[in-house]
């Protein structure tokens, strides 16, 4: 028996510490005040120095032999989600326009991204119009971003690392431009992809989803007014905002023709054991291009696959400023691929 075979599986209450966020948006979105800015000073602030302490582990453990507890951790996040957008619009029912207000909007935005969007990534790939599947699109529209399973289930996972992708980043781009050109790209690709199989005009449940969406803002503004239905607004865009983030450095610069083979060279990974643990394992994303119907705790790294400066949350600053991630990553693009 090997090394590698000796090796137990890592505990699944590490992931557990990815619930801290949403319970504390939740907590001090009640509480109010200062207060309401701790969810940004914990993943934005602490989080990349968490990257940094806690580090990588040395040798990656096998899969554990049950993902139960990991199922059941998708919907507690889910229920945390549903409580942290609740939580929201007391804050903003109560404050109305004081700052307090847009700084829960964006405290709570990180949690959406996170409890919300990764979750519904993760049950999206589910059975369609299975239970978790269903939790998985309520998830979405708490961001209001329903054509995303649709656009990253067919197009991205097909595509990706290819111009037909409007997920991949290319070399060179900004996080700035990547977002104003990947979101409308999204759309409209999700949008096409209904009428290519016959579901044009009102038939197609994208369309359908945005009325829903839109129907769910007014709605909103009608009950609560125009700060909860701006509060919520706010969290979704910045929700949105963090998954096109994540996006863009899970495949920046890594060109792929279209006919070549996809392989783990095609996207970045990083394996920060924070950014492991409380983003479900979304950091080791070329194993989850490789086999998509693999559920997140039994993903694994690769040996191969081009590896990140840091974790997601440490990359998040320097994939601010363009010519700073530039000068960091491009280096560690692999040959032929830049």
């Amino acid at each position: 028996m090997n090394r590698e075979e000796r090796l137990k599986p890592e505990s699944w209450r590490w992931h557990l510490l990815g619930l801290v966020n949403p319970l504390l948006v939740i907590t001090t979105n009640m509480v109010g005040g200062y207060w309401v800015a701790s969810g940004l000073l914990y993943m934005l602030g602490a989080g990349p120095l968490l990257d940094l302490i806690l580090g990588r582990a040395k040798k990656p453990k096998p899969p554990p032999a049950t993902g139960r507890p990991f199922e059941n951790l998708l919907y507690a996040h889910a229920l945390l989600q549903c409580a942290a957008i609740l939580s929201l619009i007391y804050r903003a029912s109560i404050d109305g326009p004081q700052w307090t207000t847009w700084m829960a909007a964006f405290s709570t935005g990180l949690c959406s991204g996170a409890s919300g969007i990764i979750v519904a990534h993760e049950l999206g790939h589910k059975k369609p119009r299975s239970v978790g599947w269903w939790i998985g699109r309520f998830n979405l529209l708490s961001v209001l971003y329903l054509h995303f399973t649709t656009e990253h289930n067919v197009t991205h996972h097909k595509h990706v690392s290819t111009e037909n992708d409007p997920a991949t980043a290319r070399v060179g781009e900004s996080l700035w431009w990547f977002v104003a050109r990947t979101i409308p790209g999204q759309f409209r690709d999700a949008a096409a992809i209904p009428g290519r199989k016959g579901y044009g005009g009102f038939r197609n449940p994208v369309y359908w989803g945005l009325i829903l969406e839109m129907t769910l803002v007014a709605a909103m503004y009608v009950t609560f007014g125009p700060w909860v239905s701006g509060a919520f607004l706010l969290q979704a865009l910045f929700a949105v905002f963090l998954l096109e983030y994540i996006n863009y450095i899970r495949h920046y610069g890594l060109i792929r023709q279209q006919g070549e083979r996809q392989t783990e060279m095609h996207s970045w990974q990083s394996e920060e054991r924070w950014s492991r643990w409380t983003l479900l394992e979304l950091t080791r994303h070329p194993a989850h291009h490789m086999k998509a119907s693999d559920a997140f705790w039994k993903l694994q790294p690769s040996q191969n696959a081009p590896t990140l400066p840091s974790g997601y949350y440490g990359c998040f600053w320097i994939a601010l400023i363009p010519p700073l991630w530039r000068r960091i990553v491009h280096p560690r693009i692999p040959q032929g691929k830049l």
